[in-house]
């Protein structure tokens, strides 16, 4: 699997290279010499040097937001460049193509090639690469190709116009989108599937997404502590002192002691009891697929390994192009469902921060 390519880390370091390329190197982003490809190198040079995106800014005037787009798109060029694209397609993306090279990080190297190629054929602006990177990345996951539609990012466009033109009762609206669908369309069959719009009125109803399975931590005996076990009397010294100190950490109370292993207590609830291979991940609410209201709190994610049959009623780990997703799906993907998710807890409501700090405080 061809990897995402990483943001530039932003940690910090205390001595940045002063070496005569790196000076060079910061001359060229500060008189904007060569093209963007060079600048994302570049600040590519300069970050595994030492510097950090703020200190580039100050000597370059690259804001953090635009060494990241160049740093990202250049990675992505030079996928495309080992994929064998078009001289005069690279030609062409070396002038003014990072913003729209920048939504490609997403796809494989052949999906880069296929998409960069009709990018420049359509001449799509960022948007519009933005919206066909998400429209490959989700049609890659069909085990087949939809009935008329094939993978060619043309029709690929088109499928999901002709979708969505099927979901709207808005004569507007579905027109719209039936032009748009005609606008990319390649295969004539795909075409021929989204003319029989112009007839068929009849709308298929849109599937909503599954609430999230949240639960709030309301009690003090909701949130239980996880205790080492020494062993059984008689216990010997040697054996009481081996007992690993373990510290609680966060609002879950999640556990690490010596060695690569940690724990978290989760009440019993039934749902968690019938779980055959249960595993906990930190997060947090905004990262959410569906973020919650008001503001955002440290959440448990609560996933069953064991549970890899695809639900219409739930939520699934899946590997994404870097890290593991949490994702919905309307149909049966093709992609390996890593767990499902059985429950998101978030913690119980502190309402008074201070008093719980201290356990004799009575009122008045």
């Amino acid at each position: 699997m061809t990897q995402t390519p990483q943001n530039p880390s932003d940690s910090l370091s205390a001595t940045p290279d002063s070496s005569t390329d790196t000076v060079n190197l910061i001359q060229l982003l500060r008189r904007k010499q060569g093209n963007w490809v060079e600048w994302g190198e570049a600040c590519a040079q300069l970050q595994k040097s030492g510097y950090n995106p703020q200190q580039i800014f100050e000597e370059t005037g690259f804001e953090p937001i635009q060494q990241n787009q160049v740093i990202v798109a250049a990675q992505v060029f030079s996928s495309l460049v080992k994929g064998n694209l078009a001289l005069e397609i690279q030609s062409y993306f070396q002038r003014k193509g990072s913003d729209i090279l920048y939504e490609f990080r997403i796809l494989n190297q052949a999906e880069r090639v296929r998409a960069s190629e009709f990018a420049n054929q359509r001449q799509l602006d960022a948007d519009e690469a933005k919206e066909l990177a998400k429209a490959i990345k989700e049609f890659s996951r069909f085990s087949t190709a939809p009935d008329g539609f094939s993978h060619h990012p043309g029709d690929i466009l088109a499928y999901y116009a002709w979708k969505a033109s099927r979901q709207h009762h808005d004569l507007q609206q579905r027109s719209r989108l039936i032009a748009k669908g005609l606008k990319y369309v390649h295969s004539q069959t795909a075409r021929e599937k989204i003319e029989q719009l112009l007839t068929d009125f009849s709308v298929t109803t849109k599937r909503s997404a599954p609430r999230l399975p949240i639960y709030r931590l309301e009690t003090e005996e909701d949130i239980p502590r996880l205790i080492p076990v020494a062993g059984e009397f008689p216990i010997s010294l040697s054996d009481f002192n081996a007992v690993p100190l373990m510290e609680e950490i966060g609002t879950f109370r999640m556990v690490k002691s010596s060695g690569n292993a940690a724990w978290v207590a989760v009440p019993g609830w039934q749902v968690v009891m019938k779980a055959e291979d249960p595993v906990a991940i930190l997060g947090n609410s905004a990262n959410l697929p569906h973020p919650l209201p008001n503001k955002s709190e440290p959440v448990l994610m609560i996933v069953d390994r064991a549970q890899r049959e695809w639900d219409t009623d739930a939520y699934f780990l899946v590997e994404g192009s870097e890290y593991l997703e949490l994702q919905w799906f309307d149909e049966n993907p093709s992609i390996l469902l890593l767990g499902k998710l059985l429950l998101v807890v978030r913690p119980k409501k502190v309402l008074d921060e201070d008093q719980i700090h201290d356990v004799w405080q009575t009122d008045e």
